[in-house]
Parts: structure tokens; sequence; C-alpha cells
């Protein structure tokens, strides 16, 4: 049994208690045979009833009914307003009771639907400095896209203590993870279980908090409009790998990272004459060369490597080549050991 129904049976059994002592004060009962088992039935009832609310309610948000609290006072307050006006002063007490009434209902029920669909930017203009933040935490969101997620530095960049504060990540981005995983395509289906692994993984991360925002956008059609209008009303910073929504977010002035530009920025320099020491995985295009690559990706092309294919030597760059897919550093091998 889950502690849920637990609490859900003690609650019942509670009001079960509830109404057989009511039964024991209360004339109405004590005045007719087996009033105890009635106050015992109305009591049980009253429990069933409350739980069968809560079941129907379980996908009702904490975030839901706030809102539909802040809409149902706001309604009340219109349709008070309206019917303490001089335009009901000198209308028949039982037509004012009606039209008060309808007031009432009509603008509550206006006000809940109005709250329920907007969000917290909408919030912030009723309500001044509503921001997503704990009180006496420092003001470090980082709200991560799909792209960033699914490919997976992100997760070693929080590991090794490069980022701190608050990783948000919107309810939209999550169901978008989730539909590249239930993807046909073998390819999209991979990408996504690789981002809800990557997820899974940064939320097991006990050196940083992780928070699924359930903000939403819905006159947004696509994902990246959203991210960039989240962005700005949390005052995030965006992490993101699209060149695209990257340069979006530069016209709008949101502050973004783009972990693809940190990588290249993060690439070793290297001059002539240092030595490297590598492992010549493969032959090289031109006759009597060797490929390695060094641990941040760059291939070195080594000259007369070729016969040091599987082995572990030193070389010296001579030269860099800079093309459109990174750098190539040409080396010639120094010595040569066998690992």
């Amino acid at each position: 049994m889950t502690p849920l129904w637990t609490i859900r049976l003690l609650f019942l059994s509670l009001c079960t208690a509830a109404g057989y002592a009511i039964s024991q004060v209360r004339p109405e009962f004590t005045a007719v045979n087996h009033g105890e088992v009635f106050g015992m039935l109305i009591g049980f009832g009253f429990g069933g009833f409350m739980i069968a609310m809560d079941e129907m309610l379980k996908g009702f948000s904490l975030r839901a009914f706030s809102a539909t609290t802040f809409g149902l006072l706001l309604g009340m307050l219109v349709a008070l307003l309206i019917g303490k006006s001089p335009l009901m002063e000198n209308a028949d007490e039982k037509v004012a009771w009606f039209v008060r009434l309808g007031l009432f209902l009509s603008f509550s029920y206006i006000g809940i639907i109005l709250a329920m669909r907007s969000n917290k930017e909408d919030f912030s203009l009723i309500i001044p400095y509503v921001r997503f933040r704990q009180q006496g935490q420092a003001d470090n969101l980082l709200l991560l896209d799909t792209s960033v997620i699914i490919d997976g530095r992100i997760a070693d960049l929080i590991e090794a203590r490069f980022l701190e504060g608050l990783i948000v990540v919107p309810r939209f981005v999550l169901r978008e993870i989730q539909q590249i995983a239930d993807s046909t395509d073998p390819i999209k289906r991979a990408r996504g279980r690789r981002g809800l692994e990557m997820l899974n993984r940064i939320q097991h991360n006990t050196g940083i908090e992780v928070r699924i925002h359930d903000g939403d956008f819905p006159e947004e059609k696509d994902v990246d409009s959203k991210l960039v209008r989240l962005a700005r009303n949390l005052n995030a910073r965006l992490f993101t790998n699209d060149y695209n929504l990257a340069k979006v977010a530069e016209l709008q002035k949101i502050n973004y990272v783009n972990l693809h530009e940190v990588a290249k920025s993060l690439k070793v320099i290297l001059l002539p004459g240092e030595i490297l020491r590598l492992k010549i995985v493969r032959e090289g295009k031109d006759k009597g060369q060797g490929v390695g690559y060094m641990p941040d990706g760059t291939m070195v092309v080594v000259n007369h490597g070729q016969s040091h294919i599987g082995q572990q030597v030193e070389v010296e760059v001579q030269s860099l080549l800079q093309t459109g897919a990174g750098i190539i550093v040409f080396a010639d091998t120094k010595t040569a050991q066998v690992a």
C-alpha cells in the first residue's frame, strides 16, 4: 500500500469517528434509533467524497490551484464592485440578489479561466517583482534547451563544478525530448533516450538543484520562441547548441551560452616546436603518414608515422592548418615507444 492511500484510509477513519462523536451530542441523532449508525455513515460518506475529489484533481498542480484562487478572488472583487455600484440602488431586493449572484458566478468563472491561461510573465505585470527564485538564493538561473541536454556535455560541466546555480528545465522541453525518444526513427529515438539519461544524470547530482518549470506560452508555436520568452521572464542564462536560437537570443538581448563556442575557446593552443605524446591510430592520406588525435579531438597528422600505428609516440609540432572543421596539426616523429 502506498503512503498516499495510508493517509487516505486514516482520513476516512477519522471522518467516520467524527460522525459517530457528533451523533452522540446532537439531538437530531440522539432522538432516533441507531443515530450513531447514521452519524458514522455521514462521516464515512463525507470522507469518501473528499477522497474522490482528491482522485479527480490529482493532475491539478499547486500552480494551477494558486492561479485558480487568484482568479476567483479577482472575479469576486469585480462582481462586488459592480454589485455595490449606484446601478443597483433602485433595483428590487430580490432582483438585485439574482443579479449579484449572476455577476459573482460569471466573473468568478472568467477570472479562473483567465488565470489558468496566464503565465508568470502576465502575473509579474500585476504583482511587481514576481520571480522564479527562492528568498535569499543567488539569482543564477541556468535554462537548458533540448539540444544542450541531448548533447550531454552540460552534465560533465556540472559534475566538474564548472557551473553553479539553479538548473531550470521547462516542461515543454521535457515533452519535446519525450517525443523524440518515442520517435519511430531509430536515430531520433536514440538521441531522445540519451537526452532523458543526461537529464536523469543531472538530477541525481547532489551538487546542484534541478527544477522542472511549468510555465508555458500557448500563443508561441515553436519551442525556441518559448525558451527566449521564458529566459527573459526569469532573467535566466540560456544554454544551447542551436546556432539559430543563439542568434535570436543575442538579437533580443538574452544572456546565453553556446556550448560549441565554449568548446572552441577551450581547445589547446599549440606552437611549432612543442612536443606531444599521442597514439597513432590509422594511416594518413599521404604515403608514410599516420594519424592520431589529441584528447580534445584535434587531428594530428604525423609524418613517417605509418610504421607506428597502434603505438604511443612523441611527436614535434611543425605547423598548424585552420580548416572549416577545425585545426589540423602536422608533426614529425621524434621518438617512438611501444605502448
